[in-house]
């Protein structure tokens, strides 16, 4: 899943406004045409003869639309359609680019771009959306990962293309766009949403509470491996010293840039085999590797996935489970292991084509499977229950003796504080326990 800036995206963050793909969704690594571009023809390949007859069908086919279609019908449209079908039949996530779609793409690895914000894949001839972009008109207008598109704009989506559905729902900034969702098999509802210049945040991070650190990445930019190692330097910073714990939270990440995702890995790691592809063209072969420097000092490490974990998140994932460096908390991710390669064609043009697939340390494929948490934990809603500090204490009786010790008094609300991520988040309050009980077992 080789991507750089420009030159190679991970698949996920999809050349698309809109989002990247399940071809969006899960579309993970596109990968730079120098690295893992059009390789020479194989010998066999070479001298293999020409289907003369499939081509006499072909240009009889396009003979016969010009003659007979009900409206005319220009070369290069017949022709470019010709080779959108070529590459939209072979897998989900290869696809013929034109002008737009390749600057598209390319912009999309620099965190901002124009659309909904929405990552959005194909599933049984139906768009799905992967997952919603945190701080985007979608997430806003509660799109949820999972919902089908079923209309845009009043009009069905089903038998449309994943670039069709795209272009559809990307436009001028500031035009509105009505989309019809299903959730979980209910009745139809709409959702209208003004499209807007998306700017992504690729990493956010806080302090959960003292010694404990939170980094969410929601998807994977050129940036994002040093976005991540300046997160970690300043919760240490934050923190006032060594951190005890961090959760690494890629839920609803579709993916992104390759080299960003072994990049942030790598801030975990101090040896061994990141991630590694295999795959037809000698230079789609590439293998990465930790180097010593450790920017997390070996904190004991938490990530959590879902199944809107897709590409570049499952490669970080598949890693660090492989080097038993985290624990993986949540459910089961996406299972998007191919990779792209963006192959640049004259006028502006390009080709994204699946050239290879990806294998976790340990030589796990994740294509069509998924990363697997070592604890299964689903979302669930978390409600106070506010009758314990309701309850009278020894603090609030008139005369009560004071701390033998000389400590404060807390009387009945002096325990509240404000309002904190892991207090309505049942996975992250999950993983942040799990950090406190390894430290407590450890002895530290």
């Amino acid at each position: 899943m080789l991507h750089s800036p420009r030159l190679t995206l991970l698949a996920l963050t999809v050349a698309l406004a809109i989002a990247a793909p399940l071809a969006s969704a899960a579309e993970p690594a596109k990968a730079p045409a120098a690295q893992s571009g059009a390789a020479p023809a194989t010998e066999a390949t070479a001298k293999a003869p020409l289907p003369l007859e499939e081509l006499r069908t072909f240009a009889e086919v396009m003979d016969r639309i010009k003659a007979a279609y009900v409206e005319p019908v220009d070369d290069k449209t017949l022709l470019e359609n010709a080779i959108k079908g070529m590459l939209s039949n072979l897998d989900p996530h290869s696809a013929y680019l034109g002008p737009e779609d390749f600057q598209e793409l390319q912009e999309s690895t620099s965190g901002e771009f124009g659309g909904l914000g929405i990552e959005v894949g194909q599933e049984d001839g139906m768009i799905k959306v992967v997952s919603p972009i945190d701080d985007t008109p979608a997430s806003r207008a509660g799109v949820q990962a999972g919902d089908l598109i079923v209309k845009i704009n009043g009009a069905p989506t089903r038998g449309q293309s994943m670039t069709e559905a795209v272009d559809k729902m990307r436009g001028k900034v500031g035009d509105k766009i009505t989309l019809t969702l299903i959730r979980d098999g209910g009745t139809p509802f709409d959702v209208t949403l003004a499209r807007a210049v998306i700017q992504v945040k690729s990493v956010k991070s806080q302090l959960l509470e003292n010694d404990y650190g939170y980094i969410r990445i929601t998807q994977f930019q050129v940036k994002t491996g040093d976005e991540v190692g300046k997160a970690l330097a300043k919760l240490r910073k934050d923190n006032g010293k060594k951190l005890r714990g961090v959760v690494l939270d890629l839920r609803n990440n579709p993916g992104g840039v390759l080299q960003s995702a072994v990049e942030v890995a790598d801030h975990f790691l101090t040896k061994g085999l990141i991630v590694y592809t295999k795959g037809r063209i000698a230079n789609s072969e590439l293998r990465f590797s930790a180097d010593p420097a450790d920017a997390s000092e070996g904190v004991p490490l938490v990530v959590l996935i879902n199944g809107g974990s897709a590409s570049a998140s499952e490669i970080v994932a598949g890693a660090l489970q492989d080097q038993k460096r985290a624990v993986l908390m949540g459910t089961d991710s996406f299972g998007k292991g191919s990779v792209q390669t963006v192959l640049p064609l004259a006028n502006d043009r390009a080709l994204k084509l699946t050239t290879a697939l990806y294998y976790t340390p340990n030589g796990r494929s994740i294509q069509a499977q998924g990363i697997v948490p070592d604890i299964e934990v689903r979302p669930a809603k978390l409600t106070a229950d506010a009758s314990d500090s309701d309850n009278f204490k020894e603090a609030d009786l008139k005369g009560h003796l004071g701390n033998g010790n000389g400590g404060a008094d807390r009387p009945t609300g002096s325990s509240k504080r404000k309002e904190r991520p892991q207090d309505d988040d049942f996975q992250l309050s999950q993983a942040l326990s799990l950090l406190k009980g390894l430290n407590i077992t450890k002895g530290s």
